[in-house]
């Protein structure tokens, strides 16, 4: 059995920082007008927390072992509410999608720049005691997992929903 390792004690940064994304994200998510059906929502904001949980689960548990999310290297409390980072942006990333109307070649760059969003918010939680690498993992490393995942959200989203009527739009009605 492999000792745990203590990165830190006390609520603080890494804690606040969690708190500040889901907050400031949902917050996001209230104001802007609302485009989706309730399942259409509901998909978006569980695909974030599936791929996290998802990922987090394979790379970041033996054997691989690629990094520790939190206070230590045990599973606590705060791990689990760090799933909750996930949910909105499985949601903006969509709606935003969706709501500027991108298709086709333009899903390319759409993808590349959520991309480097993702990185700098992985970033950012580097910084903050959020995640913490070991086995020489790299913040690089984490790119073609998000190309990797969008991708696939995009894909599965098209799916889920072909041509659905997400956007609502205003009918001028004839004079």
């Amino acid at each position: 059995m492999e000792e745990v390792v203590v990165y830190d004690q006390g609520f603080n940064g890494n804690e606040w920082y969690v708190i500040a994304i889901i907050v400031t994200a949902f917050l996001l998510i209230w104001v802007l007008p609302n485009i989706f059906t309730f399942t259409q929502t509901l998909y978006t904001l569980l695909i974030g927390i599936v791929f996290g949980l998802m990922f987090d689960h394979t790379i970041a548990i033996p054997p691989f072992d690629l990094y520790d999310i939190g206070d230590n290297s045990s599973y606590e409390v705060w791990d689990f509410l760090s799933y909750g980072m996930y949910a909105p942006f499985g949601y903006l990333y969509i709606y935003f999608y969706k709501r500027l109307g991108v298709h086709g070649f333009y899903t390319i760059p759409y993808i590349l720049a959520w991309t480097v969003l993702s990185i700098g918010i992985e970033w950012l939680g580097v910084l903050v005691g959020v995640f913490h690498y070991k086995h020489g993992y790299r913040l690089y490393f984490s790119i073609p997992i998000y190309l990797f995942l969008q991708s696939v959200h995009l894909l599965i989203y098209s799916v889920l929903f072909p041509e659905s009527p997400t956007i609502k739009k205003t009918v001028k009605k004839p004079i």
